[in-house]
């Protein structure tokens, strides 16, 4: 499970690698695609995937557990850890000016409650206990209906039907609970099945990478903007968003390498990964396009090696950070707490 939930930062950090740095804009302006182009289309489109992944191991845990004190305190300290620093870090280095909106963002998390993961998160971890208590009052039967139900409405009907579902996050986790839930209060044999559940990711994968693929090329073909390419894994209650998800959180659950401290470390450190390199719209922009400068390196026709080097060093050097923190700051805090 902790390797599942480093192999799902680093699709979060390529997805952002592709999306947040206007690669998706130079892909746009070519006529035909080229192999970079089609490299950096599928290198990208695993970050709301990799979203799925992350909350649902967050509920197989949780939904047998509950929330202390020490838990809600080592999250927001960790979020406001990040949230300041960052944000002090670029105010005195003078890259960003100060405003008063961009303050208030940094100490009020909840500003938007759409698509806003750390935020979002947040409160849906404060909606734990009572989805523990909503799930632990159906049968197995009844909590079956209401997953079915969720599905159906969350994702069946946008992927197939283009529905209009007003979406947010906390929502999506919530779902996603529920389905997590199921899979821990309700094990079924083909759940534990490695053979089987393999061959779904498996095909769920070849599907995710075709849909891009093939509605890349559509696209050239008949001049729609590049971004229907993520079609059916542009959100995360998208079908092959869900579906690849679900069935790797099942493959990964059932693989047992032993313990490794290493793995176990690395892993402690995943949620730091991602509150530091998508901190705010300043981190973004003085990293993919200041330091990395990916449009240059796409420009200069060495993106291919300059994607893969970047987001390993990019998770690595966050990693690193956060393991820092984890030693020097929460564990002595906790310790004295």
């Amino acid at each position: 499970m902790e390797l599942f939930r480093i192999l799902s930062m680093i699709t979060i950090v390529a997805h952002h690698y592709v999306v947040n740095s206007g690669l998706l804009d130079c892909i746009e302006k070519q006529a035909q695609l080229e192999f970079k182009d089609y490299f950096l289309i599928l290198f990208g489109m695993g970050g709301k995937t990799g979203i799925n992944c992350f909350v649902l191991i967050t509920g197989y845990f949780m939904c047998t557990s509950n929330i202390t004190k020490k838990k809600i305190f080592k999250l927001l300290s960790e979020v406001y850890f990040y949230r300041i620093a960052v944000w002090l870090i670029f105010f005195f280095s003078g890259y960003e000016p100060f405003s008063i909106k961009g303050f208030f963002s940094m100490l009020v998390p909840f500003l938007t409650v759409a698509d806003n993961f750390t935020g979002c998160f947040l409160l849906f971890y404060l909606l734990i206990p009572f989805l523990n208590k909503l799930i632990h009052a159906l049968t197995e039967k009844e909590h079956f209906w209401l997953m079915t139900w969720c599905v159906g409405v969350y994702v069946v009907l946008p992927s197939f039907v283009k529905a209009n579902v007003v979406f947010n996050y906390v929502t999506w986790f919530s779902i996603l609970f529920i389905i997590a839930s199921y899979i821990r209060l309700y094990p079924k044999d083909w759940f534990s099945d490695t053979k089987i559940t393999g061959m779904i990711m498996a095909v769920s994968l070849i599907l995710s990478w075709g849909s891009v693929a093939v509605l890349a090329t559509l696209s050239r073909m008949f001049g729609k903007n590049i971004g229907i390419s993520y079609f059916f894994v542009s959100d995360s209650n998208k079908i092959l968003a869900l579906a690849t998800g679900v069935s790797a959180f099942l493959f990964f659950k059932n693989i047992n390498i032993g313990y490794s401290r290493i793995i176990n470390t690395i892993a402690a450190s995943t949620f730091g990964v991602l509150l530091i390199h998508a901190n705010s719209n300043t981190m973004r922009r003085w990293l993919w396009q200041d330091t990395f400068n990916n449009v240059g390196a796409y420009e200069s026709g060495n993106v291919v090696i300059h994607a893969v080097v970047s987001v390993l060093l990019i998770y690595t050097v966050c990693t690193v950070i956060d393991i820092c923190r984890i030693k020097l700051l929460e564990a002595p805090l906790m310790k004295r707490l």
